[in-house]
C-alpha cells in the first residue's frame, strides 16, 4: 500500500500551530515573530512525519525554482574537466540550489533543447562551460536568463567569462626554472604557433615574460609545437637533447607533453630530476603523480572557476559583462632540480 505524503495542515496539526506558521518556518521568512521553541517544535513535527516540500509550486510561488543550469560540450565525460561541474555542484548544495546539467556533445539540436528544458524549469542562471579553454558564442537563447562562461571565454564580451590565467601559469612554471638556476630553458607549446587557442598563447606568453623579467635571453630554436600528445613530447624532446648546448630544463605545455618528455630523457640516459628539470601543466591526476619522480606542473583551477560562476549568478554579479582570469597553482613534485647540481 502506497503511504500518502504528508501534507503542511498535518505538520501543523501535529505541531499544535497554525499552517501559517508551518509556512513561515518553512520558508524561512525574516521579521517573523515565530519563538525559537515554536520553529523547533514545527521542525520536530517535520521530521517525524516525513513532510517534504513541494518544490514546484514553491518555484510557481516565488518565480525560483533553486536550479542552476549548467550546459556544456563534453564536461560531465571528461576526466579532468569533470571537476567544473564538481565545483559547479558542491556551491550550488551549499547554498540550498541544486544542479540541471546537461553535455551536448556539440550538438546545436541538442544544445537548443537543453536551454528551452532549463528555461521551463525557471533556472537561477546559467553556468555554459567548456571541457577546454577556448572562445565561444553563447546561444541566443540564453539571452533571458543570466549566464556566465567558465573556462572560456564570449566572443561577444558581453557575458561574465571566468578562465584559467595561462599567461599567469605560463609565467609561474618558467620562473620556478629560472629560481633553480636554469638559463637555458626549452618550451615545447601544445598547438601549432598560428593556433590562437587561449591555452597554448598564453602559455607561450608567460614563459616569454619569465624570461624577459629574469634577463634570460630567447632562443627561438628553444621553442618547439606539438599537439599537446605524448609523442610530441617525445620527438621535440629528443631534438632538443641532441643539440650541442642542450637545454637543462624544459617547460611542457601540458602533463601529456611532459610524459614524452620523460620517456626521451630516459631513452638517452638522462634521469628528469637529476640530468634535466621538466615542468608540465594541468595537474593531470592520471599522470603528474605517477611519473618518475612525480612531476612538477600546474593545477588548472577548475572547482575555482566554477565556485566563482556559482557565486556570480547567485549574488547577481554575473550581469556585468567582465573577463576573469583565475591563477592555476605550482604544484611541487619531484621533477626540478638545481642547474648547480646538473650532472
Amino acid at each position: 500500500m502506497t503511504r500518502k505524503t504528508p501534507t503542511m495542515w498535518q505538520v501543523a496539526e501535529h505541531a499544535g500551530v497554525s499552517q501559517a506558521t508551518v509556512s513561515l518556518v518553512l520558508n524561512n521568512v525574516g521579521g517573523s515573530r515565530v519563538t525559537d521553541a515554536t520553529r523547533e517544535r514545527v521542525m520536530d513535527s517535520v521530521r517525524a512525519l516525513g513532510y517534504r516540500t513541494n518544490a514546484i509550486a514553491k518555484s510557481l510561488r516565488s518565480g525560483e525554482s533553486g536550479m542552476i543550469g549548467f550546459i556544456s560540450d563534453e564536461v560531465a565525460s571528461s576526466p579532468f574537466a569533470g571537476r567544473l561541474l564538481k565545483g559547479a555542484q558542491m556551491l550550488a548544495w551549499e547554498t540550498g540550489n541544486v544542479i540541471l546539467n546537461v553535455d551536448t556533445f556539440n550538438d546545436p539540436s541538442l544544445e537548443a533543447a537543453a536551454i528551452d528544458m532549463m528555461l521551463s524549469y525557471r533556472v537561477r542562471g546559467v553556468v555554459y562551460a567548456s571541457m577546454y579553454h577556448r572562445v565561444v558564442d553563447v546561444p541566443a537563447g540564453l539571452e533571458s536568463v543570466p549566464t556566465v562562461v567558465v573556462n572560456a571565454q564570449d566572443r561577444a564580451g558581453q557575458r561574465l567569462s571566468v578562465f584559467p590565467d595561462e599567461e599567469g601559469g605560463g609565467y609561474v612554471a618558467t620562473r620556478h626554472l629560472i629560481e633553480a638556476g636554469h638559463t637555458r630553458i626549452a618550451m615545447i607549446n601544445i598547438q601549432p604557433p598560428e593556433s590562437t587557442l587561449p591555452a597554448g598563447v598564453g602559455r607561450l606568453a608567460g614563459y616569454r615574460r619569465a624570461l624577459d623579467d629574469a634577463g634570460v635571453a630567447q632562443d627561438e630554436y628553444l621553442v618547439r609545437s606539438g599537439m599537446g600528445i605524448v609523442e610530441d613530447g617525445l620527438a621535440q624532446t629528443l631534438e632538443l637533447l641532441a643539440l650541442d648546448n642542450r637545454p637543462t630544463a624544459i617547460f611542457c605545455g601540458n602533463d601529456r607533453t611532459a610524459w614524452g618528455a620523460y620517456r626521451a630523457a630516459e631513452s638517452v640516459g638522462l634521469r628528469v630530476g637529476e640530468d634535466c628539470s621538466i615542468v608540465g601543466f594541468d595537474n593531470h591526476d592520471m599522470i603528474a603523480p605517477f611519473l618518475d619522480p612525480g612531476l612538477t606542473t600546474m593545477e588548472l583551477p577548475y572547482e575555482q572557476m566554477a565556485r566563482q560562476a556559482v557565486s556570480s549568478l547567485l549574488t547577481g554579479s554575473s550581469m556585468t559583462p567582465d573577463q576573469i582570469p583565475v591563477e592555476c597553482s605550482l604544484i611541487l613534485r619531484g621533477s626540478v632540480a638545481s642547474a648547480k647540481v646538473r650532472a
